[in-house]
């Protein structure tokens, strides 16, 4: 039987999702007009397959293959070592021209973001898919990139739009609309639903995501929990999940890992990267004045195996000097000499604010104040000259290898060339693009 339509106004909200089409290659070729057109590929310092173009999609090359695997796929293909600044300033570049057409913009991702523009129609003089267009336009006008756009009601009926018309694509599901893209679309590949709830909901004879949203309430909230009863809402024009526009302020936990190449078993090195992990990671935490109760440490080997443990503090600190200590104990635990290892990581967990530790009965609290003195003079120092002006020694090798070296890891040009007044440390937000002057 022919699914009817859901009864609801075409725009009572109006949310788009924005996807940066094949992000790091469309930079490539924005930065190198010689690459367009062309099967680019990034992750040559890694060995695998960071990013594709679409040239390079086609030939069936896909994320995280290895290098040898993409290139009998795509032979003719530029495969280039990742260059993540220049990404990033893309990234910050797209999302203030979104800026300029809402004020609710939120930062989904890197190359991703949800917007409000729910109420805009009067201030651009026209309806929602010509203000969606312009900021497509926009985009690759003044980045020369290409983007994805879907607008619906809601978050996930957006995110499903977004896909629908990939690369450069514009798909609005106005409300009456909705059962026409929702009723040959699988489950799965809904925004929130994995492979296992969509196995699940098959034992009942759902299949679509029409199927789902069109059960009743009470079925879904007897089988489910909360997450998937928001997205049967949403499924059905519901706007659960609103776009959240500001940066975000709290963390439950926060997590750092490199990954460097070539892969080592140098037991200095690999604790090297792993004290730089932690360093980085407790100068987030004392960013937001935060604490962490608990420390997680991963060892990746190169065939993709991890290795972890979690080490219970006894007491909150973000201090790097508290947790070294413990970080070399875990470490000597997890490290085997006749394995290589590609990456490294650490995760602050069961953060609380730092304002409100106690000090144990037995600890020197004259000495804890001292290290905040310290640790404050080093903020101090890193927001002046630069992350990392003031390191620990345990971090030192790090700075003896590039993290990315060897005949795979050749530099980015970013980072290979600086501007007047740039050093290693300290560079412009702007990325290196082929001028003529």
């Amino acid at each position: 039987m022919e699914a009817q339509p859901l009864t609801i106004r075409s725009w009572p909200r109006a949310i788009l999702h924005l996807d940066a089409d094949a992000f790091f290659a469309s930079c490539e070729q924005a930065i190198h007009p010689e690459l367009k057109g062309r099967p680019v590929i990034t992750g040559k310092e890694r060995g695998i397959v960071a990013a594709a173009s679409y040239e390079a999609k086609a030939m069936g090359v896909t994320r995280g293959t290895r290098l040898s695997e993409a290139t009998k796929a795509c032979p003719e293909a530029v495969i280039l070592p990742s260059d993540y600044e220049t990404y990033s300033l893309f990234s910050i570049r797209m999302f203030d021209i979104l800026r300029r057409f809402s004020p609710d913009v939120e930062e989904y991702s890197i190359d991703e973001a949800f917007i409000d523009l729910t109420g805009l129609r009067r201030s651009f003089h026209g309806p929602y898919g010509m203000i969606a267009r312009q900021m497509q336009e926009t985009i690759e006008r003044e980045l020369g990139i290409t983007v994805s756009v879907g607008m619906s009601l809601s978050k996930v009926l957006a995110k499903i739009a977004s896909k629908h018309n990939k690369p450069h694509g514009l798909t609005l599901i106005p409300g009456r609309e909705i059962h026409r893209y929702l009723q040959e679309l699988p489950l799965g590949k809904v925004w929130g639903i994995g492979p296992n709830t969509a196995a699940f909901m098959r034992k009942f004879g759902i299949k679509t995501a029409l199927e789902f949203a069109r059960r009743e309430e009470d079925f879904i909230k007897k089988h489910l929990s909360k997450p998937y009863q928001e997205i049967w809402h949403e499924l059905n024009g519901r706007s659960i999940y609103p776009v959240v526009p500001e940066s975000k302020s709290s963390y439950q936990s926060i997590s750092k890992a490199k990954t460097f190449t070539p892969a080592s078993n140098d037991a200095t090195f690999v604790f090297a990267q792993l004290s730089k992990n932690l360093e980085a990671a407790c100068i987030k935490a004392r960013r937001y004045r935060l604490a962490a109760t608990r420390l997680m440490v991963f060892l990746r080997t190169q065939d993709f195996r991890d290795r972890g443990i979690e080490l219970r503090l006894s007491r909150p600190t973000a201090y790097p000097s508290d947790l070294f200590g413990g970080l070399k104990e875990g470490f000597h635990e997890l490290f085997n000499p006749e394995a290589l290892y590609r990456q490294t990581g650490v995760v602050l967990a069961g953060l609380v604010q730092a304002s409100v530790v106690q000090y144990t009965l037995f600890e020197d609290a004259a000495r804890v104040e001292k290290m905040a003195r310290i640790y404050h003079a080093v903020d101090l120092l890193s927001e002046r000259f630069g992350k990392y002006a003031v390191h620990h020694g345990s971090s030192l090798p790090t700075k003896l290898q590039a993290r990315h070296e060897g005949e795979r890891g050749d530099t980015p040009q970013r980072a290979s060339k600086l501007f007047k007044g740039e050093n290693s440390r300290q560079r412009l937000g702007l990325p290196m693009l082929h001028i003529k002057v």
